[in-house]
């Protein structure tokens, strides 16, 4: 076998195998911007229902001021929060509040009774669901592109190309507690 064929062959090898994984690579960046337009969707869709979620409940519980003035500051820091990070902790803040909000709708049945409550509170929870299954997407695509930034061979073409390990959703801290309700 002539060494100058066995260079070349070993060379397309490499060469398709660089190929192989930047390609591979891009792929998860893809369904990683995929999987982050798909947050964005479901929490405009939240922010969206909460104003009128929240005029509902005004009428059967006026009182509420200080409630309402965090539901909607809640939802104001979560709607300009940038990065992976802020956002996070902006939207874990919000659904705080909206639990809140909905442990003092109990008190009201008259509220809880009401078509329209139960209808936004109903499409507030299945945002919620798909706000979390969204989520769990960006964190399994997330995964798969740490693995390979961070495995052997791959990480060489990561590095070749400035392919980074991504930040996943955690629970936050917030979210963890007990709401408590305090009168």
């Amino acid at each position: 076998m002539n060494p100058l064929f066995a260079i070349v062959i070993v060379g397309v090898v490499l060469v398709g195998w660089v190929i192989v994984s930047y390609n591979g690579f891009i792929r998860l960046r893809k369904r990683l911007e995929e999987a982050t337009s798909d947050i964005d969707v479901q929490l405009k869709r939240r922010y969206d229902l909460i104003p009128n979620l929240m005029e509902t409940v005004k009428g059967y519980a006026a009182h509420e001021k200080q409630l309402f003035e965090n539901v909607t500051a809640a939802r104001t820091r979560a709607m300009g929060a940038t990065g992976m990070a802020e956002k996070e902790q902006a939207e874990n803040a919000l659904s705080g509040t909206l639990k809140t909000l909905f442990a003092v709708a109990e008190n009201y049945p008259q509220l809880r009774a009401s078509e329209n409550f139960q209808q936004l509170h109903q499409e507030l929870v299945d945002t919620e669901d798909k706000i979390q299954a969204a989520r769990r997407f960006y964190n399994s695509v997330g995964r798969d592109l740490n693995i390979k930034v961070e495995t052997v061979p791959s990480n060489v073409i990561a590095r070749l190309f400035s392919f980074s390990i991504v930040e996943l959703f955690k629970a936050g801290e917030e979210e963890k507690k007990n709401v408590q309700v305090k009168f």
